[in-house]
């Protein structure tokens, strides 16, 4: 995996663009290869895959990815970086720049159609903080082709969405990641490898997708069961999908006929059983529309 960007090509690269690093839009540079081997190989990608990067930046992933790959589609949301990654692709990655496909868009706005030549397999991401969790859930909603990802988010947020059912993390982020995907753990990242250096340590996050845990409910309905669970997650079920329900005994007949405990709490649920609460929902109500 040669043409790596270091620290000092990273500095160069981004002096000459004009780029400084902003919050806003969460943007945190590798400038270590060393990472970016770790992540690529973490990845497990095949000459089969099509890569997924989010918010590629100066391109220090993207260099790497584009040798295991068969093709890159890299989205990237500010112009100047996506306008500039193509030739940064060009000087260091030799011939396998010819595998990429730049895309000047919003990730939380971008479609299947968008993505389509061809058809990505895996997500493969350093996510910018701020939006990492909506990313992640809205391309996976949109892009039925994804088999697998790893994304490199803060370590806070990958310990929410790697968080088992009884957790004191496991949380909304959790259940919606699982109703897509098994997810582990894939190991920290320290500070120091980005430019700037965030106050946080990084985590990686790895996912195999699977079949939805129920077919015969739609996941909107699902996913409105799990909001309305975690929006009070210290009352019971019975009270906290109270409105959900159109009534606490409303709520607590759907429990009881999805077999689930009415004085359980969210916390400690499957996304099956929440699946088995939003298929019980009573004919009539406004969560059985």
């Amino acid at each position: 995996m040669s043409g790596l960007l270091g620290p000092a090509e990273i500095r160069e690269l981004a002096a000459r663009l004009g780029v400084a690093p902003t919050k806003k839009l969460g943007q945190n540079f590798v400038h270590d290869p060393n990472t970016v081997r770790r992540i690529v190989t973490a990845a497990n990608l095949t000459p089969d895959d099509v890569a997924l990067e989010v918010g590629p930046g100066l391109g220090s992933l993207t260099l790497g990815l584009l040798p295991v790959a068969g093709h890159v589609h890299a989205v990237e949301i500010d112009p100047v970086l996506a306008g500039a990654l193509p030739e940064t692709v060009a000087r260091h990655a030799g011939a396998d720049a010819g595998r990429l496909t730049v895309h000047r868009a919003d990730a939380l706005r971008i479609h299947a159609a968008e993505l389509a030549d061809p058809p990505p397999t895996a997500l493969v991401a350093n996510l910018p903080y701020n939006v990492a969790v909506p990313v992640v859930l809205h391309l996976l909603a949109v892009l039925p082709t994804l088999r697998q990802g790893l994304v490199m988010v803060q370590k806070e947020v990958a310990d929410r969405l790697v968080a088992g059912p009884g957790s004191k993390v496991y949380g909304i982020p959790s259940v919606k990641l699982a109703w897509y995907a098994h997810a582990r753990g894939a190991g920290r990242v320290p500070p120091n490898v980005f430019w700037p250096v965030p106050n946080v340590d990084s985590g990686l996050v790895a996912f195999t997708c699977h079949e939805p845990p129920r077919v015969d409910v739609p996941r909107e309905r699902v996913f409105a069961v799990v909001d309305a669970a975690f929006a009070q997650r210290r009352k019971t079920l019975r009270a906290a999908l109270a409105g959900w329900a159109g009534g606490p005994d409303r709520a607590a007949a759907a429990l009881t006929a999805a077999g689930v405990d009415p004085g359980a709490r969210g916390e400690s649920l499957t996304v099956e059983q929440f699946a088995a609460i939003a298929a019980s929902a009573p004919v009539g109500t406004p969560a059985a529309k």
